[in-house]
């Protein structure tokens, strides 16, 4: 069975940040979401590689915790 397509409040959920904080993340840090009509779905799968991912980025170098 293929992983299901979760909404912008079930991932908001998934990760303890706030719907805007998921449209911020999509349109300035790349966060992987698939527009359906008016609709935002997800993976759960790919947005956790992608934290993961950018955890890593943080770690790397960016000097004061990779805040911009």
């Amino acid at each position: 069975m293929s992983e299901p397509w979760v909404s912008v409040e079930q991932i908001a959920e998934h990760l303890g940040v706030t719907r805007d904080s998921i449209y911020r993340w999509i349109d300035s840090k790349g966060l992987p979401a698939h527009r359906i009509g008016r609709l935002w779905k997800f993976k759960i799968s790919a947005v956790d590689d992608w934290v993961q991912a950018a955890d890593a980025d943080e770690r790397k170098g960016h000097a004061g915790g990779g805040r911009q």
